[in-house]
């Protein structure tokens, strides 16, 4: 977040209707954390008809503002990247209000023990039509195709708007931090999958659920992948001391990190424990891993 001359933190603007290409409006959630950024972004697709991409927390405030953006338009469909709470619950007083199809991610329900109270899964989520990879939503002058990229969660999909190469990345690719990959439905194996996936498309553009537009994403894709290379390292490099356990790890990865996101990152090191015992790497140790 960036400072004034005052040294007062600037507010993020919530509510308001922010055009980002002729086909696709944003608007902000009042719903700031340290795991949110400024909130969670809502994205409208279309102008005579529209999508409403990842809802947003069930907030009347979030709400008030998303009826000012579509402004008496037609909303064809309400598409959710995925369940967890600060996407998805808002789209069923929107489609009340619209009429308006949930359709998109799956209700996976695994059972998650991570540390986002914020993110938890919405447990109520319904979706009439569940998007499989390669499955379009049309309107007036718009197409969106659904692109599976699960990591995050299982059942994580972004969508690709044909018409101006812009993808809509959800959490998968952020526009202000790295995703938490949250065992057991976050998997890092297939997060770097899916990252590898989007290295193979030609995006112009990505729309996150958080943070700025990304105008370089396979730049950004690659250096994800780095750092999460990186990381893998730094638990291999760790283990090959000696058996450990996983906060120990984190206090030697993570130098300085807010406490507030410790098990946060203790969650991103337990995903990377599974993808290296998955390929013979390491092996549980009691409590402690250890080199395999």
């Amino acid at each position: 977040m960036f400072l004034p001359v005052t040294g007062e933190p600037i507010p993020p603007p919530t509510g308001l209707t922010i055009q980002l290409e002729p086909l696709v409006v944003r608007v902000l959630a009042p719903n700031p954390s340290a795991f949110t950024g400024t909130g969670t972004q809502t994205h409208l697709v279309g102008t005579t008809n529209l999508a409403v991409i990842d809802p947003g927390p069930d907030d009347p405030a979030h709400l008030a503002a998303l009826e000012r953006a579509i402004g008496g338009r037609r909303v064809s469909a309400i598409l959710i990247t995925h369940h967890h709470r600060d996407h998805s619950p808002l789209s069923r007083p929107l489609a009340e209000r619209t009429g308006a199809p949930i359709v998109g991610a799956s209700a996976t329900h695994r059972s998650d023990d991570g540390p986002r109270s914020d993110a938890a899964f919405d447990v109520d989520y319904r979706p009439s039509r569940v998007l499989a990879d390669g499955d379009t939503i049309s309107g007036d002058g718009w197409t969106l195709e659904a692109v599976a990229t699960p990591g995050h969660t299982s059942n994580h999909l972004a969508f690709a708007l044909r018409e101006t190469d812009a993808l809509f990345s959800g959490d998968h690719v952020m526009g202000w931090s790295t995703t938490v990959v949250s065992p057991p439905d976050g998997d890092m194996t297939e997060y770097m999958a899916s990252l590898e996936r989007l290295m193979g498309r030609e995006d112009r553009v990505y729309y996150p659920g958080h943070g700025e537009q990304v105008n370089d994403p396979r730049r950004l894709v690659r250096g994800m992948m780095g750092h999460r290379k990186q990381r893998e390292g730094q638990v291999l490099r760790l283990l090959a001391e000696g058996p450990r356990t996983i906060p120990d790890m984190v206090a030697r990865m993570y130098v300085g990190l807010d406490p507030r996101l410790a098990p946060a990152a203790e969650r991103s090191v337990l995903a990377h424990l599974i993808d290296l015992d998955r390929r013979g790497r390491v092996r549980a140790d009691g409590d402690a891993w250890a080199v395999a």
